[in-house]
């Protein structure tokens, strides 16, 4: 059942009833300034399972979902390549947005939508989730406070099995934003970069790993970024099933959630499953709204720990911070302490993107997540991928000389 409309909330309709959007569901239920309000979605069947959940429109296309005269933002979660057109049309009706990482596959993409915004006057919010998460956050606040003196060096490394869920094709396809370079790596530069400040990255050295001739796409990164307030930061991740770096987390998943070890499941399971239907339509099978693996995702917006994304150690003059189950490890010259964070809230980090979405809508204030930000994110990714190329250090120098607007948006 929905929420009663208030003026003082955001009608909100989800675009793409995937795992990305459909995940957004329950937690949009349990913000109490957000009304699950619409989807948008091309399958049928999804259509049909959402229609018998919630007492609220569902349409074919986000065209139709965009026109209804309740609804004052979208949720984007359809596959990179139709963000722009997507973030456009949602703009030409004036919706607010937030749209899924990354934001677009080009930087001139991601300029077109950030204008488009600014001139119907509506909020963009690139919603990549974890680095909206309460250990990101926290780590951020004891930066900033300077209290363990400057910012010289953060590291985020993350081993999972991302490249052996079923995919579509064009997940595979590198050209296509396929990989761990779009996919996966946003989580950690925006990451970085929230912790920093929003700092931008000046400079990369990379190099990408093709491992798998049957998934030939990026599966693996080593990375050095520069920022522009004089850190560093250096990024591992590889999606290739084998090493599970949650093991350093308490075995704690990405969601929140206790799992027990399992490398290489993944792998032998996706072999099993090949051999019996396409691996596109297992995906709706597995990951569409009410699909199979429905009781999980519902279970990643009530996880008892807080998100995070593999391990991440922020080194300071007078300190390093690691984030850790239930709070932040600190290491200082006073000794190991431990800092403790509140219980997650439902949704943890996704909740997170909602408030910011309702800070812009309802209170007038500039996203920190916004289209610069996700532009720039994307431009490291980007970056990453021509130094692994080159096998030279790449210069980010800005291609673009828009700067966030300050002035306040209107309210709904």
């Amino acid at each position: 059942m929905n929420k009663t409309k208030n003026p003082k909330q955001v009608q909100i309709g989800i675009v793409g009833l995937g795992m990305a959007g459909s995940i957004m569901i329950p937690v949009i239920e349990a913000h109490p300034e957000v009304v699950l309000a619409g989807a948008a979605e091309p399958s049928e069947e999804f259509r049909h399972r959402f229609a018998k959940d919630f007492e609220c429109p569902v349409t074919e296309t986000l065209e139709e979902l965009v026109r209804l005269p309740e609804l004052d933002a979208v949720y984007i979660a359809t596959p990179h390549q139709m963000h722009c057109d997507h973030v456009l049309m949602a703009a030409r009706h004036g919706k607010h947005v937030i749209v899924e990482k990354p934001m677009a596959l080009k930087a001139e993409d991601c300029e077109e939508m950030i204008r488009a915004c600014e001139e119907a006057a509506v909020a963009i919010v690139v919603g990549h989730t974890h680095g909206f998460g309460a250990p990101v956050a926290a780590i951020r606040e004891m930066v900033a406070s300077g209290r363990f003196g400057a910012l010289r060096m953060l590291q985020s490394f993350n081993y999972t099995n991302f490249l052996y869920r079923p995919r579509r094709p064009e997940e595979l396809d590198s050209n296509l934003g396929g990989g761990i370079l779009f996919n996966q790596v946003p989580h950690q530069i925006e990451i970085i970069r929230t912790i920093a400040g929003g700092d931008k990255v000046t400079s990369v050295t990379a190099v990408t790993g093709k491992y798998d001739t049957d998934r030939n796409t990026e599966g693996a990164v080593m990375a050095m970024l520069d920022l522009s307030g004089g850190a560093s930061a250096t990024i591992v991740y590889s999606g290739y099933d084998h090493f599970d770096s949650d093991e350093f987390h308490g075995w704690i998943g990405e969601g929140g959630n206790t799992k027990e070890p399992a490398q290489g499941q993944t792998r032998a399971q996706l072999a099993q499953m090949r051999e019996q239907s396409d691996e596109a339509d297992m995906r709706n099978q597995l990951f569409g709204y009410g699909s199979k693996l429905w009781p999980q995702i519902q279970a990643m917006a009530r996880a008892t720990d807080h998100p995070h994304f593999g391990t991440l150690i922020v080194s300071c003059e007078g300190g390093d911070l690691r984030s850790a189950p239930g709070g932040i490890a600190i290491y200082s010259d006073s000794g190991p302490e431990f800092e403790e964070l509140p219980q997650a809230r439902a949704g943890g980090g996704r909740a997170e993107v909602l408030d910011e979405l309702c800070d812009a809508v309802l209170r007038g204030k500039q996203p920190f997540h916004d289209g610069y930000f996700g532009r720039d994110t994307l431009e490291v990714c980007l970056g990453i991928q021509r130094a692994a190329q080159s096998g030279k250090q790449i210069s980010l120098d800005a291609k673009f000389g828009a700067n966030r607007q300050t002035g306040r948006l209107a309210h709904v």
